[in-house]
């Protein structure tokens, strides 16, 4: 069916008309995006403007226009946007006569159910209200005659717009304040998982900002590429509209699979790449624009003074040298007018940590003279030693390194430096732990290593490897793997010579080493630290290592990184060096109890009864010196019996404690002290929310625990039935796997799942069935992700053998789906 048929449908300028209409339109499949939505907006025009004219030849009224403003009014109706209308009148006919024709009007739309934003006013009254109110004014902007006067629609128009542009210099400033405040509140859309199409920083609401900033004529956005971006948007906003049947802007992680089927797109990670690269451009046009504006309007406060004190002369701006063919104009980096960027290959870099250096934004202008010089003339591979340096210096700038590096990727100058880069950009990262999207957590760990480059030998490998340490994961498979190849591929482009090239690879194969050996392996086995010593085989490789661990996690997002994480990762460290040196450590099991946990045992087995004792562990903070707590370490002591892991672990889950870590060993007392072993938990555990409970009533739910009188399983399903269950993705299921650790002490089992409470008790019911010990247990926890890793032994202490240790594996992965 055509526009034209479809219009002709709803001529009888009713509601079941016009709806019918509507769903038609709505539900042809060949036609979508702009057509559609034009098509939508003149159907609804020709119905209202029906209304209207029935409506004010009933009330003999002439004067009066209906006008769409906003959404509406730029023709950008989605299946279920707001109607924004003005009912404009001169001023002439009664109150009553206005009233009346507005309820002619405005009925018929809530009849069907559409959303409606509506005001009545004369042109003053609406210019008042413009001027009062900055929404009112951007809605105004884009103020379209849908029926009656075009006379006074033009006139009201054309006093809009002048009022708008010679109020300019103060409006512009509040405008700017509104996208900030609402950019603090929605968070950027690039980076979000579940965005705001309309409010997020880079959203359809800075589009309408950036029309607003051009038609004041002060100062214009960067059109490449924006009339696309805004499209993107607004067909998946569309396509939200359409599957979900809501007037939504936000697109759900439960809506995103349908979305992107509806847009004919691969999945939902497609589906995100597209709409972040269009709020990403809509963000850089956002900055550039703001950044005129800015400037204009300190050259006009400024200009009239300096006119005055220089005779009527106008001072011209002074250009501050920064680097060979850098200099700085007006609060930016431009080029210098000397530069010949075709003949200078490395310009490009040399110009961005400059930038980065000074602090300063580089020139959109001057970035898009170096991207076509770099068409012309790219840089030799390997690199010049001089490029090699300067993008060290970008990468070591810190924080400012940001926005450079943004406005390079803007004009593609980034993909024609590292090729690979094309495959992380704009690349989501489908885990809550990530604050944002593979490429720019690059340039995060890049900037968090810039904090720490005092700390290491070669800060270049550092920087170079923070930058690249994720690049695999625009890849299948393991990205640590496929990011080594690429690694090696990049640090030789850029110029850095074999037994770098080596270090770089290493560091980025095994970033991630460190923090999951740390948290889910045994420090004190030997063949723990020995595995992690083979493979960083020199302590200049560990240091690095290390300080990528920590940037990588600060990149990654508050829940990666903590105190305790890296009290863990740097003990490990200490003790892998001490490898390193040459010192060999001891055998766990000679190591004796300390005074306390012989005390409590003692104690256990005086009393026949578990005993504990509760202590807040600190560490100081090398940044300010203030004592921060790390966790809680549990002491528990009790006769050696069947069932204690569970019980321990689910009581601890009753009360809200999250387990870190935990501890297991069996302890032979002096036959003075009396018969038998007692058995020593130490636990590191931290309070989900609130205080921690009280020693005594630990020990008195642990008691009911261990002689069945406390129904765990009961009361951790009673609160999990509580609290309703968030509609989202389906978690996938357990798996249970036997790890490769070469230990003499014990059989590692790995166990991933999705975090929930009780989860460790529930490992320990599926152990109970098996004739094994646990010697220790290490939690780690991303998200709604947690590896708990057991190290279990048979009863005589001995590592299990392959095919039982295989089938206990696959046991316990059946007992917690």
């Amino acid at each position: 069916m055509t526009s034209v048929e479809v219009i002709n449908e709803a001529e009888d300028s009713g509601p079941s008309g016009y709806a019918a209409a509507r769903l038609r339109l709505l539900n042809e499949k060949e036609r979508s995006g702009p057509p559609r939505r034009a098509a939508l907006a003149r159907l609804t025009d020709e119905w209202l403007a029906a209304l209207f004219a029935a409506a004010v030849q009933e009330q003999g009224v002439r004067g009066a226009a209906l006008v769409a403003v906003g959404g509406y009014g730029r023709g950008e109706l989605s299946p279920r946007s707001d109607l924004d209308l003005l009912l404009l009148h001169d001023g002439g006919a009664s109150p009553e006569a206005v009233a009346a024709i507005a309820d002619r009007i405005w009925y018929p739309v809530w009849d069907l159910g559409l959303a409606l934003d509506h005001s009545v006013r004369t042109p003053a009254e609406a210019r008042k209200t413009a001027g009062e109110d900055l929404k009112v004014q951007l809605g105004l902007l884009d103020a379209r005659p849908v029926a009656g006067d075009l006379g006074l629609v033009a006139s009201l128009r054309t006093a809009v717009l002048a009022d708008w542009r010679n109020q300019a210099p103060r409006r512009l400033p509040e405008l700017d304040e509104l996208c900030r405040e609402r950019a603090a509140r929605q968070g950027e859309l690039q980076y979000l998982l579940e965005p705001d199409l309309k409010e997020a920083r880079g959203g359809l609401r800075d589009v309408t900002a950036l029309r607003a900033v051009a038609a004041s004529w002060l100062a214009d956005a960067p059109r490449e590429g924006l009339a696309e971006a805004r499209r993107t948007l607004l067909d998946v906003r569309d396509a939200l509209h359409l599957t979900t049947g809501r007037a939504t802007d936000r697109l759900a992680l439960q809506e995103q699979d349908q979305v992107a089927a509806e847009l004919g797109l691969l999945d939902a990670d497609a589906l995100l790449r597209q709409v972040y690269e269009a709020a990403r451009t809509v963000s850089y046009a956002t900055d550039v624009t703001w950044r005129e504006v800015g400037r204009v309007l300190r050259s006009r406060a400024v200009r009239p003074r300096l006119r005055a004190m220089l005779g009527g002369r106008v001072a011209q701006p002074e250009r501050t040298p920064l680097a060979e063919g850098v200099v700085e104009l007006d609060g930016e980096v431009v080029l210098a007018r000397t530069a010949r960027p075709e003949r200078d290959p490395v310009l490009p870099l040399r110009a961005a940590a400059a930038a980065a250096q000074s602090g300063l934004p580089i020139s959109r202008h001057a970035v898009r003279r170096l991207g076509e010089a770099m068409n012309a003339r790219p840089l030799p591979v390997p690199w010049p030693a001089e490029a090699r340096e300067e993008l060290v210096t970008l990468l070591g700038a810190g924080e400012p390194t940001v926005a450079v590096w943004e406005a390079l990727e803007a004009e593609g100058l980034i993909t024609r430096l590292v090729p690979d880069w094309e495959r992380v950009r704009c690349r989501p990262q489908r885990n809550a732990v990530h604050t944002w999207t593979v490429d720019r957590h690059l340039v995060e760990t890049a900037v968090k290593a810039s904090e720490l480059t005092r700390h290491v030998g070669r800060p270049d490998l550092l920087l170079v490897a923070a930058l690249l340490h994720d690049i695999g994961k625009g890849w299948p498979g393991d990205h640590s793997v496929a990011g080594e190849t690429i690694a090696r591929d990049v640090a030789t482009r850029i110029g850095f010579d074999r037994a770098d090239v080596g270090v770089i690879a290493t560091l980025v194969r095994h970033h991630l080493l460190l923090v999951d050996t740390a948290t889910r392996r045994d420090l004190d086995d030997p063949a723990t630290v020995a595995s992690v010593a083979s493979v960083v085989v020199s302590a200049s490789t560990l240091e690095l290592l290390h300080a990528l661990t920590e940037a990588d996690a600060l990149a990654t997002g508050p829940a990666a990184w903590s105190s305790w994480r890296g009290s863990l990762v740097a003990d490990l460290v200490r003790r892998v060096a001490a490898l390193l040196a040459g010192d060999v450590p001891d055998e766990p099991d000679q190591a004796a109890p300390s005074a306390e946990q012989e005390r409590l045992a003692i104690e256990a087995l005086r009393t026949g009864e578990p005993v504990l004792t509760l202590h807040t562990q600190h560490e100081t903070p090398a940044e300010d010196g203030r004592p921060e707590p790390v966790g809680v370490e549990l002491l528990i002591a009790l006769p050696d019996q069947p069932g204690v892991l569970p019980a321990v672990a689910g009581v601890l889950a009753l009360h809200r404690l999250t387990v870190r870590a935990a501890d297991l060993r069996s302890i032979e007392l002096p036959s003075e002290v009396g018969d038998g072993a007692v058995l020593v938990l130490n636990w590191r555990v931290a309070a989900e929310y609130g205080s921690l409970p009280q020693a005594v009533r630990l020990r008195a739910d642990l008691v009911r625990a261990l002689d069945g009188s406390l129904d765990i399983p009961g009361r951790l399903a009673e609160r999990e039935a509580a609290y309703p269950r968030r509609r989202g993705v389906k978690a996938p299921p357990p798996r249970v796997t036997v790890a490769p650790t070469g230990s003499r002490l014990a059989t590692v089992i790995e166990v991933r799942a999705h975090d929930a409470p009780g989860l460790l008790h529930r490992i320990g019911r599926a152990l109970e069935g098996a004739t094994v010990r646990v010697r220790s247990a290490h939690v780690s926890t991303l998200g709604a992700n947690a590896v708990d890793t057991l190290y279990v032994t048979d009863g005589d202490g001995s590592p299990l053998p392959d095919g039982e240790a295989r089938q206990l594996a696959k046991v316990m992965e059946e007992a917690l789906r």
